[in-house]
């Protein structure tokens, strides 16, 4: 479909904020998951050597940590809680059963894309005070044996919790057509955003004549 007569969605800046943060994350995960669980000892290859892990794993972690402060600048106006958030909570059970028929007066992003947008960025939080502390090279000896073992701990949860949650992201982007696409061209059909995100059509659709022209929605 032309761009011309679709919606920029995401802007590339964004986008490429996104997918460099994805293959940031991936690595950091993988390796992260080498060392809690035993079995799984050859991720920390990803790196190239195990030496190599211990030693770029954290700095990857903050890198990541920045992209999606970077993010939450960009987005954290479209994911605070409204009032029409509650008819979609009224009706997930028929949003997840594919049910579009009634309106549901979805902004942006709707209410489940927004806690999970806040679950991100709280675990995230976690992920970087706690790996600071248990950060050998620079903080580590800075602190206690009992404050360490409850960052380790902490930063095991959190970890375990923010790859869920991604699976989870992932997961619903292949659910719903078309949200892929919108995240690597940027852009989506208005029966897309009809669809799936009314309210915003709506907004989109009341900035004027040239409203689908690139870098009118965003």
């Amino acid at each position: 479909m032309r761009k011309d007569r679709m919606i920029l969605r995401t802007p590339l800046p964004d986008r490429l904020c996104h997918w460099a943060m994805v293959v940031c994350f991936f690595l950091v995960a993988l390796s992260g998951l080498s060392w809690l669980f035993p079995s799984l000892n050859w991720l920390n290859g990803v790196f190239g050597t195990p030496q190599m892990a211990r030693v770029l794993h954290p700095f990857f972690g903050i890198v990541v940590f920045a992209a999606l402060v970077y993010l939450f600048i960009r987005f954290v106006k479209y994911n605070l809680f409204e009032k029409e958030d509650r008819i979609w909570l009224e009706n997930v059970k028929s949003v997840t059963a594919g049910d579009h028929s009634k309106p549901l007066r979805i902004g942006k992003y709707n209410a489940g894309q927004k806690f999970m947008f806040w679950g991100i960025m709280g675990l995230i939080c976690v992920l970087l005070i706690s790996g600071l502390v248990i950060w050998r090279a620079y903080f580590a000896h800075l602190f206690p044996i009992p404050v360490l073992r409850v960052a380790l701990l902490l930063h095991a949860v959190a970890g375990v919790g923010l790859m869920l949650l991604i699976i989870g992201h992932i997961y619903l982007a292949f659910w719903v057509k078309g949200s892929i696409r919108g995240m690597v061209t940027g852009y989506v059909s208005h029966a897309w955003a009809r669809a799936h995100h009314d309210r915003w059509h709506d907004q989109i659709s009341g900035k004027g004549a040239d409203k689908t022209k690139p870098g009118s929605a965003r």
